[in-house]
């Protein structure tokens, strides 16, 4: 597939890994509706590209969803691809337990994209091919220590599309996961531990287009982390966890 003259609807497109492949998508000459809760830099962005619709929405709210699928509906009946995007991450500190924390991500990376779906399927099942895309991490891969929250959400999202893909590709749908490593993004620029192999979100972008292009189901890079990330998640528990046990910040306390 091509990703040329296509539909697409993308979430999350505001910033990061988003605005820069907002802006790829664009120039390849897609028809792009983008979605975020501040849309100030997409309205910037909107008077270079005449192709750019500008759909402000919160995707954790089903409410301002169905505001954005009407809004989409003005323009057209069908959509080519969706790009479940938008996103957060917040890590737990287990010595101040917070079941708050791990709700407000859960609601957003995992029934924020859900919601996203099922607000796009109605025009998906107009597209010749339709394509859904799920950007989760790969750190569902390997859990990993004060990632409680961010981890279960993108694993949670990782089965999700699996289970969903095994029933909609027999109605003609494409589908892929992306899982990046770490991505130079506002924010990844608040983490306080080292992060190795960070790209820049120009190039996570082009990754995830080539997948795409190719009809992945597994977009993941940089492949040097992702591979060691996969490796060490097929190794017995036992292994595992004493792996991660020494990588908690709580070791040797």
């Amino acid at each position: 597939m091509k990703l040329h003259n296509k539909v697409i609807w993308l979430t999350g497109a505001s910033s990061g890994i988003g605005y820069a492949l907002c802006e790829a998508l664009l120039k390849k000459g897609n028809r792009v509706f983008a979605s975020a809760r501040n849309c100030t830099a997409l309205n910037e962005l909107q008077q270079l590209y005449p192709n750019l619709h500008v759909i402000p929405c919160d995707i954790s709210d089903k409410n301002s969803l169905q505001k954005a699928a009407q809004q989409i509906h003005t323009f057209t009946n069908y959509l080519d691809v969706v790009i479940a995007n938008a996103g957060t991450c917040e890590y737990l500190d287990v010595k101040n337990f917070d079941s708050e924390l791990i709700r407000r991500v859960m609601d957003t990376n995992f029934m924020g994209s859900v919601y996203t779906i099922e607000t796009a399927l109605p025009f998906l099942y107009q597209a010749f091919k339709p394509y859904i895309v799920a950007v989760s991490s790969s750190v569902a891969y390997l859990p990993m220590p004060r990632a409680e929250a961010y981890g279960a959400s993108k694993a949670a999202l990782s089965h999700f599309m699996e289970s969903l893909y095994s029933e909609l590709k027999h109605l003609g749908f494409r589908m892929s996961i992306v899982s990046p490593g770490f991505v130079q993004t506002t924010l990844t620029d608040k983490n306080d531990f080292a992060m190795p192999l960070r790209i820049g979100a120009p190039e996570a972008a082009q990754h995830i287009i080539r997948g795409l292009e190719k009809e992945r189901w597994d977009i993941h890079f940089p492949k040097t982390f992702t591979f060691f990330l996969k490796l060490i998640g097929l190794l017995p528990a036992a292994v595992r966890l004493a792996f991660t046990g020494r990588m908690s910040a709580l070791h040797g306390e």
